[in-house]
């Protein structure tokens, strides 16, 4: 069955791609220190790579539309190579500068900005080719296959730097994206009589309340996801015990994702899908409400897998109810809005992370993060419940939606 054959193509090239992205991780701030001796540089790429994503509702609203077939794909892959192409060039050459590491990560952000949102809709439509419900099975996997790369990878990113590798893991990463966009170029999608249009996020939300439900409830997750990553990481240097907490923290995490995977669209076929959005995040909140409260190696391990597999949950029902509420020009959009939401609510969580660590200490954040996460998961599932039947946008009242594009 071709569709069958087009999602393998696009699970494995997206995973290879992602796969490789790991490596550069650990390796990217290596090589910039090293050419640069900034520390402040280290995060030039990473941090200007954010700004087209985050700008995408205005400039990327055409754009995005645009990125509807394999081909296409293809274009947006060729642009994000020689982004990533830029930086050990640039090395081997010795003239890395900051202005040059701002310039890849604005290009490598426009490509992200289009390319993620758009391999996930035509991984989706393939999905609803294939047949009734797979375009949610194809988005749970292709999540999967990501969690594995995020155990994996990072583990033979730093075996590599050890032995000496760094500039071959960043050229590693642009050759692996560059051909999982070319091996995609065969595969075309069906334009269900929405050629041309191109709805704002705003608009493709009208009648889909429990999409900006749902999108509320993970923006609040994204926002006190800090308290997790940077917290661990202090509360190891604070104990005189530097990585252990963060390596026994996303340890746990990525494990209990993976596990969470296997049985996720079991779970979401089972229960009503915004209910288990707002119920994984609650559980999401109590596990860092109980790293704030048992903060041992062992017990954050643990509560980080329980976190991880509810996580999965959660995102595989919103999906859930995007590729079933939508399609084709609404659907790309929704898909482009949630890319916007998960990185705007992380950059601000991040943004005063570092200050309330400071001044309230990492156990009171994690308390304060889970009681957030799990008081807002807990006040959506009720105005679910209680709101009123008819299905509209309730974006004047929540304000969900974010700037109008």
């Amino acid at each position: 069955m071709r569709a069958r054959s087009e999602a393998a193509v696009l699970l494995a090239s997206g995973g290879l791609a992602d796969f490789a992205m790991r490596f550069t991780q650990v390796a990217l701030p290596l090589v910039i220190l090293r050419e640069t001796g900034s520390v402040a540089a280290t995060g030039l790429v990473g941090g200007a790579a954010g700004v087209p994503v985050l700008l995408s509702p205005w400039w990327g609203r055409r754009a995005r539309q645009w990125v509807d077939s394999g081909a296409r794909l293809a274009v947006v892959a060729v642009v994000a190579a020689m982004a990533l192409a830029m930086v050990p060039t640039a090395a081997g050459l010795g003239l890395l500068t900051p202005g040059l590491l701002v310039a890849a990560g604005l290009l490598l952000g426009c490509s992200d900005a289009l390319g993620t949102p758009g391999r996930t809709a035509l991984l989706a439509d393939v999905g609803d080719r294939w047949g009734p419900g797979k375009a949610v099975v194809l988005l749970t996997w292709q999540d999967g296959v990501r969690r594995v790369g995020m155990v994996v990878g990072p583990l033979m990113g730093a075996a590599a730097v050890a032995a000496g590798i760094t500039n071959a893991l960043l050229w590693v990463e642009a050759v692996a994206v560059l051909t999982g966009g070319l091996v995609c170029i065969g595969i075309r999608t069906e334009r269900r009589g929405d050629s041309g249009a191109a709805p704002s996020i705003r608009a493709s939300l009208v009648g889909r309340r429990e999409v900006a439900l749902g999108w509320l409830v993970r923006g609040t997750g994204c926002v006190t996801w800090f308290a997790f990553t940077l917290g661990l990481s202090v509360l190891g240097a604070e104990r005189g015990q530097p990585g252990v907490y963060a390596a026994a923290g996303m340890s746990g995490y990525g494990v209990g994702s993976v596990l969470g995977t296997l049985v996720a669209v079991r779970v979401i076929r089972r229960l009503p899908a915004l209910p288990l959005a707002c119920g994984s995040w609650a559980v999401v909140g109590l596990c860092w409400i109980g790293m704030g409260t048992w903060t041992r190696p062992m017990s954050v391990a643990l509560l980080a897998g329980l976190a991880g597999i509810v996580i999965v949950w959660g995102i595989t029902a919103i999906s859930a109810l995007i590729t079933q509420q939508s399609a084709g020009a609404d659907r790309r959009a929704l898909l482009s809005g949630q890319s916007v939401v998960v990185n705007a609510s992380s950059s601000a969580g991040l943004l005063v992370g570092g200050s309330i660590i400071a001044t309230v200490g990492v156990e009171n954040t994690l308390i304060g993060a889970g009681l957030l996460t799990a008081v807002v998961a807990a006040l959506v599932g009720m105005y679910r419940r209680t709101g009123s039947g008819q299905d509209v946008l309730p974006g004047a009242r929540l304000k969900v939606s974010g700037p109008r594009d």
